[in-house]
């Protein structure tokens, strides 16, 4: 039954490295890829890595901190996908602490990661032309309420700075690195225990529209997303260009 799920995926073969490889998500991420015959690195803060379920075990661990980013410039060297799932919700909590941690977990440390991904991708030292891609997961927070004032504020940093990259990417019509959205409305997770979905129909549907290389891949309940999104997006993307051609003149 894997061997077919893996046949005609284009994840077959790949090396895909998940942060926050130990959530919810995560797991199921992990066990939907192997599906497809990709190789899954996992990237955890956690040390014991207890995670003993085989299928949704990663083929390989990989422990790194938020801050220490650029540690993990040799281990994505060979990494086609990462998929940037890790995050932080402090929920009614606005102290200087927890909002200075969810500023580094959900904006900055994924931004990190991005340029150092990108410039994986651009490198000349490397020995052979390949192609990479990064998934970001700003969620649904991105552009609607999330009742954590903090964590809405820390996606949407992170929502806008990547749509300023999709922006620069196509403006310069590079096809050595590409850039996706994860748009994900509420799911069961340490996070939002009382999220509607469930993290394993989440990760299907991720995949499933991943396998037509979509920008924004979008799974929600609400059907408003559904439209509001794409006419955020288009609205920044066009806005840069404005900017840039203004500018440039």
């Amino acid at each position: 039954m894997n061997k077919n799920l893996s046949d005609n995926s284009r994840f077959k073969g790949l090396r895909v490295a998940i942060t926050g490889a130990n959530g919810s998500l995560g797991k199921s991420l992990i066990e939907v890829l192997k599906k497809k015959g990709a190789y899954v690195v996992g990237l955890t803060h956690d040390k014991k890595n207890n995670c003993n379920c085989s299928k949704s075990t990663p083929d390989e661990w990989i422990l790194w901190s938020c801050g220490e980013e650029e540690l993990l410039s040799s281990s994505l060297t060979n990494i086609d996908i990462l998929i940037l799932n890790h995050g932080f919700n402090p929920k009614q909590m606005i102290d200087s602490n927890d909002i200075n941690k969810a500023i580094e977990i959900n904006s900055l440390s994924h931004w990190k990661l991005i340029e150092i991904f990108e410039n994986l991708a651009l490198s000349t030292n490397l020995k052979k032309y390949s192609p990479k891609e990064v998934w970001v997961n700003t969620s649904e927070a991105e552009i609607q309420i999330a009742f954590s004032p903090v964590y809405e504020i820390t996606k949407r940093l992170i929502g806008e700075l990547v749509s300023l990259k999709k922006s620069k990417l196509l403006m310069e019509k590079r096809n050595c690195f590409f850039i996706r959205k994860l748009i994900l409305g509420p799911f069961k997770s340490k996070l939002n225990p009382q999220g509607i979905m469930h993290p394993e129909f989440v990760a299907r549907k991720i995949i499933q529209k991943a396998e037509k290389e979509n920008y924004l891949i979008i799974v929600s309940p609400n059907p408003i997303t559904y439209l509001l999104m794409p006419f955020v997006e288009s609205i920044r993307i066009l806005y840069s260009r404005f900017i840039k051609k203004i500018y440039s003149n």
